[in-house]
């Protein structure tokens, strides 16, 4: 079993709890879980001392405090399954543990086993990301999934029939959990441990973002370029205020908005990108 550390982290007078979970998000950890005021973020206890230097440089700038505590050992996985609900998004995706019974009456079915409670699909960014692809066409497209995570976005792109998925994460652990996810399925993706600068295709039909603000707004331009004219690209993982930031960037680099979405704060966003001319 693995050991966990506990930051309890004050949220800045300056921004709301959800806002700073977000940012915070861009730190490699297991779990963020938001209160009234503070946060938890829950880290194993051999990536302690890496996360509390990087939370150290992040809250150079906000006047805030935290304190550290270690958290009782527990099976975590046997946690995880007495807590997670099958999630259906109408008829459209059903996405369920091995452990669950099959869906009736859905046109996909994943299934994911995260370890812990993470990448399920039931986070408000991944239910409109899968909304959004419900909306363009991917069979036989070319696909990119940035930032992977347990691979169920990669996973519906197969099952709606992507003629090739690349994907990759920066984390050793969601490489190999996108990959026990992938045999589960019986799907077909390449898997990449490493970062989006490392991607050398630039002949995408489609490319899926549900990370965050920042790693959108910084890419997009690098985004755009892997991108053919007329293809979309998918983002999510950003708060609703932030749209306008993100749909500035994005008709800066030949990205158009089609459709917006919204829920629980969260937006997605279906950009395509138009012909130079």
């Amino acid at each position: 079993m693995t050991t966990y550390r506990v930051f309890h982290i004050l949220t800045p007078k300056k921004l709301s709890t959800e806002a700073f979970a977000e940012l915070l998000s861009i730190i490699d950890n297991d779990g963020i879980e938001e209160l009234n005021d503070s946060i938890k973020v829950y880290v194993s206890e051999n990536e302690k001392e890496e996360f509390e230097s990087a939370l150290t440089v992040f809250l150079h700038d906000f006047q805030t405090t935290y304190t550290v505590e270690s958290l009782e050992e527990k099976n975590w996985n046997e946690e995880w399954e007495k807590n997670f609900q099958p999630l259906r998004i109408n008829d459209f995706v059903g996405i369920r543990s091995d452990f669950h019974p099959k869906f009736e009456n859905v046109k996909y079915e994943i299934i994911i086993n995260p370890k812990m409670s993470f990448g399920t699909g039931h986070h408000a960014t991944t239910q409109q990301m899968m909304q959004m692809m419900a909306l363009i066409e991917i069979q036989e497209k070319k696909v990119l999934d940035c930032g992977s995570g347990t691979g169920v976005l990669a996973i519906l792109a197969h099952k709606m029939n992507a003629r090739e998925i690349i994907a990759f994460d920066n984390d050793t652990w969601s490489y190999e959990n996108h990959l026990e996810n992938v045999a589960l399925n019986q799907a077909q993706t390449e898997m990449r441990l490493g970062s989006l600068e490392e991607i050398v295709e630039s002949d995408f039909n489609v490319i899926l973002a549900n990370i965050h603000k920042n790693f959108i707004a910084e890419n997009m331009s690098l985004l755009s370029s892997k991108l053919k004219d007329n293809g979309f690209l998918i983002v999510s993982g950003f708060l609703s205020t932030d749209n306008q930031d993100i749909l500035n960037t994005a008709q800066e680099n030949q990205l158009l908005a089609n459709y917006i979405t919204q829920s629980e704060n969260w937006s997605c966003i279906l950009l395509q990108k138009t012909k130079e001319k």
